[in-house]
């Protein structure tokens, strides 16, 4: 690889971090406010779509009950016909049975995904805990295609853990 490709792929992760480090207190802050749980989730989906470039969708799913699916909560973006999805199917499906980060570089190479919209060209998709039980995720959707680098899992992480404060 030439040492100018290096170098843009270097600065591209150091910017991201910097502006996922920006967004940690604005995290805690919306987490910390006095709102309701559905309106500091909403804050959290509009936060993330509004501050990071190659958020195209931001939503929250979580497990539906007793049932093997998930069920749609607060989300920014799109509207979305996908409200309830059944473990295993989707990239968010197959999230809710492995307990892993499942990272998409670009979703039609993905044989089990769903698609939302035409645009979509990657997504990533977080599980998130409450007490050790994986009991929903955040789910990402990009118009950009191979955007997500490991900043953006630990930045997906650690707002995850922030919302599993008030679940």
């Amino acid at each position: 690889m030439h040492l100018w490709v290096l170098s843009m792929i270097f600065v591209r992760k150091f910017k991201f971090a910097i502006m996922f480090n920006a967004l940690h207190p604005l995290v805690s802050s919306i987490i910390n406010s006095e709102n309701t749980k559905d309106v500091k989730m909403q804050d959290i989906c509009e936060l993330l779509k509004a501050e990071v470039p190659h958020y195209d969708w931001v939503g929250f799913y979580f497990k539906n009950g007793d049932k093997r699916e998930l069920k749609l909560g607060a989300y920014a973006g799109a509207p979305t016909d996908h409200t309830i999805i059944p473990y295993g199917k989707g990239i968010c499906g197959q999230v809710a049975e492995s307990n892993k980060n499942f990272v998409v570089p670009d979703v039609q190479a993905q044989d089990n995904y769903i698609a939302c919209s035409i645009t979509v060209k990657a997504e990533i998709v977080v599980p998130l805990f409450v007490k050790g039980e994986n009991i929903g995720q955040i789910d990402i959707d990009s118009n950009t295609p191979d955007p997500f680098t490991k900043a953006d899992e630990t930045f997906l992480e650690f707002v995850n853990s922030e919302v599993a404060k008030i679940l």
